[in-house]
């Protein structure tokens, strides 16, 4: 169906990302960047499973970020799986996984003219 077209869209996205290390994982890492940076950002992925839905501090991160992103006119993803995140990002980040994907920012890497 359309989800899945969707699904694999942005899987080419991010593995085109990774390759040009154009993404930024973890709420502290993203927030970061976008208080610095908001405009080299194209998309942000919010990525949270059943049970951390019901985490009040993430859900406060996810609301500040995707305020912070509809004031950029940064495109917002949410994503409820993301253990399917994890196994497509993992294999960049080594053998140790970062403690955080429920931030993934995908900035473009346009030299400014």
């Amino acid at each position: 169906g359309r989800m899945e077209q969707a699904g694999d869209a942005l899987e080419e996205v991010l593995s085109k990302a990774l390759s040009q290390r154009s993404l930024t994982l973890g709420v502290y890492e993203a927030a970061k960047l976008l208080n610095v940076d908001p405009d080299n950002v194209v998309l942000c992925l919010l990525a949270a499973d059943e049970e951390e839905a019901g985490d009040a501090a993430l859900q406060i991160h996810f609301t500040l970020i995707q305020a912070f992103c509809c004031e950029n006119d940064i495109n917002i993803l949410r994503v409820s799986n993301p253990a399917r995140l994890a196994q497509l990002l993992l294999p960049a980040t080594g053998p140790d996984p970062p403690a955080d994907l429920h931030c993934v920012l995908v900035t473009v890497s346009t030299p400014h003219s």
